[in-house]
Order: C-alpha cells, then sequence, then structure tokens
C-alpha cells in the first residue's frame, strides 16, 4: 500500500478535523506516495524507536504523540527531534502521529481505556462544538457497582507497568460505578466529570491542587502519562494489521521512572 493509503484507514476514525486547535497531528516527515510494508507502533517517537525501525527494516512508524509540534529552525543533529527526523529521511522511514485526532474519537484512547475496565457503554465527556460525535474523554458505568479499592485494583491490574503505581484521591462513597475516563493529562476535564455525575475520574499527570480540588467531590485515580494511552497502539495495530505488517515497538515506554522506598530493618 502506499502512505496515503495508510493515511486515509487511520483518517476513517481519526481525521485530522479531530484535533485540537494546538495540536500537530498528521503526516510529520515522508513522501504520501511512497509504498508501505512494515510499520512501527509507539506512543513515543525517540532515538531508541528510530532505530528500532531501522534495524527491523521498517518503512513507517506509527506515533500518538508527535514527533513535531514546533516548526524546526534548522536539521544539525543538535537535538533529539532533529536526528529522529535525520535518521528516518536517511532511512526512508515515514513518521505519521495521531494524537488528539485519535484521543477525540469515540472508541480512541479513552474508550479503549475503559472497555480495559469493563465499561463497554460509554459517551463522549467532552463534546466538540464542531462535532458532538467526537470530543475528549468518555464516561460510563461499570457493569455493577465495586468498592473503590476494588476499582483500584482493577484499573491497577489494567494499566500499572514495570513498577509505575497509581496516585489517588479517595471517593466519599462506599461504592462506585459511573467512571469518567481520560487518555493523558485530563484534569481540566474533572468538572465535566463532577457534572455528569461521576463517582470517579481516571486520568493522568493532576497537579497537586487540582487533587485537593477532588476531594469530597468525585475520587480521582491519577495515571502515568505514558501508561494512559499505551493502548493506543493495540488501536493502531487493530487499524492497520489488516492490510500490512505491524510490530509494536519494545523501546516504547514511560519516560518516568519510580523509586520504591523500602524499609531496613
Amino acid at each position: 500500500m502506499i502512505l496515503q493509503d495508510i493515511i486515509n484507514i487511520i483518517e476513517s476514525v481519526a481525521p485530522l478535523s479531530y484535533q485540537a486547535t494546538w495540536d500537530n497531528s498528521g503526516l510529520q516527515v515522508g513522501d504520501r506516495n511512497a509504498d508501505i510494508h512494515v510499520a512501527l507502533l509507539t506512543v513515543d517517537v525517540t532515538e531508541s524507536v528510530v532505530n528500532e525501525a531501522i534495524a527491523m527494516g521498517c518503512d513507517l512508524i506509527v506515533s500518538h504523540h508527535p514527533l513535531l509540534f514546533h516548526g524546526l529552525k534548522h536539521l544539525t543533529g543538535a537535538t533529539p527531534q532533529e536526528r529522529c527526523v535525520e535518521k528516518a529521511i536517511r532511512h526512508h522511514i515515514a513518521i505519521y502521529s495521531s494524537h488528539t485526532s485519535m484521543d477525540s474519537w469515540l472508541n480512541g484512547v479513552s474508550g479503549r481505556m475503559a472497555e480495559k475496565i469493563g465499561i463497554a457503554d460509554y459517551r463522549i465527556l467532552q463534546p466538540s462544538a464542531a462535532n458532538p460525535s467526537a470530543g475528549f474523554g468518555v464516561i460510563g458505568a461499570l457493569p455493577q457497582p465495586m468498592d473503590f479499592t476494588e476499582l483500584l485494583q482493577r484499573v491497577a491490574d489494567a494499566f500499572t507497568t514495570d513498577g509505575i503505581g497509581l496516585r489517588y484521591v479517595p471517593t466519599d462513597n462506599l461504592q462506585v460505578q459511573n467512571i469518567a475516563l481520560c487518555g493523558g493529562a485530563g484534569a481540566d476535564l474533572m468538572e465535566d466529570a463532577i457534572a455528569q455525575g461521576a463517582d470517579v475520574f481516571i486520568s493522568a499527570d493532576f497537579k497537586y491542587h487540582e487533587l485537593q480540588a477532588a476531594q469530597h467531590r468525585i475520587g480521582i485515580i491519577d495515571l502515568d502519562h505514558w501508561v494512559s494511552e499505551h493502548y493506543t497502539r493495540e488501536l493502531f495495530e487493530q487499524l492497520l494489521s489488516p492490510h500490512i505488517r505491524t510490530f509494536v515497538a519494545s523501546q516504547d515506554a514511560s519516560p518516568v521512572k519510580y523509586f520504591h522506598n523500602s524499609k531496613i530493618e
């Protein structure tokens, strides 16, 4: 398939019109008419991921986070972004990113999060004014109410990797059922979640005062940013594997590491 055919498949569910105004989803590097045979799927485009794509003979990297948010003023290899672009061009590897466009698809990033904890029926939490069928976050109900601690364990089982833990603000409710979720940094959707009756809001990158403001109003489960979005690679695989060979990048991981203190007896 040519690259434009691959782009059309992704944009059939996550068109660029869905993206936020500040975003830079879309084709980052490459010729739209290039033949594509093998794609590497990743959350982030890093030098390690590009090196993996080179080693595996990939001609396309599909990422969630864009490699380029701002225009490059030079291409000298002085920054990781510049080196990624140089290597991609040198090895004829295209790079396509589907960021807030994929976030805004109902069955995209936040929808996949909901499915992973057992919520099958969900709706957009903050619909787009231009297109109410798209928007940020989702909200839905668990099949049965459960204790908040049980939900914590379910989320931990679904989302924690490599020792990455959870931060949380407990809910005043003994049991919870209505759950709002947003992949990535979704703290600005907390008031929407409260207004729509969510018992718990699951997202990433909450600041201290945002967590403080949630007390006695809504439970919060605060994930690592990368962990909240790493199922995006499943979405890409689901869309593209019927058409080309796909691999999930083994070098893709959260840049944040967690130190777990242990008491020495």
